[in-house]
């Protein structure tokens, strides 16, 4: 009886928020005009963005698709301590540059993203296992992330811990709409490729340290990218989707975004799916095994719906804990970080988990 009231109380909570971040937040013109457009102009635009990135070869083993970041060597700037651990953050320079050259100078005339960023903890003596945790949309704000995650239990675990900052958000953006993702899908297309790159870099720097091993875990749209982490990155310990988006053309829909008859919204969502099909964690196979992996769900959701949860599970054939409560209102997610815990007691690389 409890569950019910608390995911009634979270899921309206998730849709009033959503509807004033979807339908009534500020856009900017690139944004404004996209949404303005009718069913064939959007099928053909899309289909112009998939003839442009859904192609064989952004597919293939080589991953030139999703290169490797050259090593780091990160600004690295104090910021306390806390009962044998330094909090460290960490900026370097991105080094990223669009695949579509039709973008790339509106890309990268956003100066603050050329610059990646990430607080660390860290553990005294020897390097640790570490835990990349990675943010979801309009967030990323260290002093929001510290509260948002159980760092202490982590910190507690023996884990050394990552919160890196995704592209276009918090010390990566600038006053005004979040940038990534975007209506235009080349923006976010190429936001998954720059997140996947400085992701891997601050991996690389970790394990490069001495870092045991490196696992992402990430919340709604930290969850597609870790996912889409997952498809592509050898190195990766395990991967935690937490209440993740795992579709955009799935939240494009449920939010009411489609436009025209019912057939031709149809169409609309196969199109925002190849468009997006080059990053999607949906496209390519697991690099890691099943039991590496936990998608986590809330059973009220309103803004990544359990539908995306399931759909994620099922293609990594990996286990789905839902926990009652919604996107926002978390209600009950303890029992999804103790499951979380339970992986990582599991595989070896958290002390005393719950």
């Amino acid at each position: 009886m409890l569950d019910r009231v608390l995911n009634r109380a979270a899921s309206r909570f998730d849709e009033v928020v959503t509807n004033a971040l979807l339908h009534r937040r500020p856009r900017s013109e690139p944004d404004a005009r996209a949404e303005s457009l009718g069913h064939r102009e959007r099928v053909e635009a899309l289909g112009h963005i998939a003839r442009l990135y859904d192609r064989p070869e952004h597919y293939d083993k080589s991953g030139a698709f999703f290169p490797e970041a050259a090593p780091i060597t990160p600004e690295l700037r104090r910021v306390r301590r806390a009962s044998g651990t330094t909090v460290i953050d960490a900026t370097w320079s991105s080094g990223f540059s669009p695949f579509a050259a039709e973008i790339e100078g509106r890309y990268l005339a956003h100066g603050p993203n050329r610059i990646a960023a990430s607080r660390l903890f860290l553990h005294d003596g020897p390097p640790r296992p570490a835990v990349l945790l990675v943010h979801g949309y309009r967030c990323g704000q260290y002093a929001l992330e510290e509260r948002v995650w159980p760092i202490e239990w982590l910190l507690k675990g023996g884990l050394d811990i990552a919160l890196p900052v995704l592209p276009f958000h918090a010390v990566r953006a600038l006053p005004g709409p979040a940038l990534f993702p975007a209506s235009d899908p080349r923006i976010t297309i190429e936001g998954f490729r720059q997140a996947v790159r400085d992701l891997r870099a601050l991996m690389c720097f970790l394990l490069d340290r001495g870092a045991p091993s490196v696992g992402l875990m990430g919340m709604s749209l930290g969850g597609y990218t870790t996912a889409l982490i997952a498809t592509l990155e050898d190195r990766l310990s395990f991967a935690v989707p937490f209440i993740p988006l795992a579709s955009i053309a799935m939240a494009a829909r449920q939010s009411g975004r489609l436009v025209g008859t019912e057939e031709e919204q149809r169409l609309q969502y196969e199109a925002l799916e190849e468009a997006h099909r080059a990053v999607s964690p949906l496209a390519r196979p697991s690099r890691l095994d099943g039991d590496r992996i936990l998608v986590i769900g809330a059973a009220g959701d309103r803004v990544t719906p359990i539908a995306h949860a399931e759909r994620m599970a099922q293609h990594f054939q990996a286990p789905l804990e839902v926990f009652p409560g919604g996107h926002l209102l978390q209600f009950g997610r303890g029992q999804g970080f103790r499951a979380a815990g339970r992986l990582l007691g599991r595989l070896g690389l958290l002390q005393r988990a719950g």
